[in-house]
């Protein structure tokens, strides 16, 4: 048993070096923000994108980076998970896009708007968080054989498809996998059929996770020509 002076000792002792640590970690952590943060390249866009999300409490139904409600999706990683071509259609008009289910109260943003909230969603996906949030383990489907690499396959795809399409559907075991993959598409559609699909999937396919893009009927028409006429078909 320690003397009442040794116990005196001993705690201010270890008193202080555990302050000391702590003061020290503390030091070095904050040392370490700029950087894994990237504060250099908060631009005013984001800025502005950052006031218009607490304006709209959008954390009342979104986390992000892990803080807020768990009524909708997690969007620390949306421009990645998403890309920027699909959240500004998505922006632009929720309802539009999930006729029928559960979705976004259309805040009626203006294109600039809209630009800034990406931004702001684009440098939050880019800060160093330790690998959060986790990636699903998913193992990409492999190419049949005989057919080209992903890369030359996505290479002559439309525009539309690389910003958009492929955020959730695949060809040749690239892209998202919300939906179902592409590769086979020319043998289960006809090109009215598909033109069909792509200008309202919920009338093609009542219920359908489809969401409605307004697509154009030029876009419609290069994404079907594409899809239907490419190597993409086996």
């Amino acid at each position: 048993m320690l003397a009442k002076s040794q116990a005196k000792w001993f705690f201010l002792g270890g008193t202080t070096l555990f302050s000391a640590a702590f003061l020290a970690l503390t030091v070095d952590s904050l040392g370490q923000v700029a950087g894994r943060s990237h504060e250099a390249e908060l631009s005013e866009s984001a800025i502005r994108g950052k006031m218009i999300w607490d304006h709209n409490n959008c954390m009342g139904c979104h986390t992000l980076l892990g803080e807020g409600a768990y009524y909708a999706p997690e969007l620390t990683r949306v421009v990645e998970r998403r890309g920027k071509e699909w959240m500004r259609l998505f922006l632009h008009d929720p309802e539009a896009m999930f006729p029928g289910q559960r979705r976004m109260i259309n805040y009626h943003f203006t294109d600039a708007q809209i630009d800034d909230v990406i931004a702001f969603f684009d440098w939050i996906g880019k800060i160093d968080t330790n690998g959060f949030p986790p990636r699903p383990d998913i193992t990409a489907a492999a190419a049949g054989p005989g057919a080209a690499p992903p890369s030359a396959m996505l290479a002559a795809a439309p525009a539309t498809f690389k910003t958009v399409c492929i955020a959730c559907h695949t060809v040749g075991g690239q892209g998202g996998r919300v939906g179902p993959a592409l590769d086979d598409v020319a043998s289960r559609y006809t090109p009215e059929k598909l033109d069909s699909w792509l200008a309202d999937p919920a009338s093609v396919k009542p219920g359908t996770a489809m969401p409605k893009l307004g697509l154009s009927p030029a876009v419609r028409s290069e994404l079907t020509q594409w899809l239907l006429h490419s190597k993409v078909s086996p």
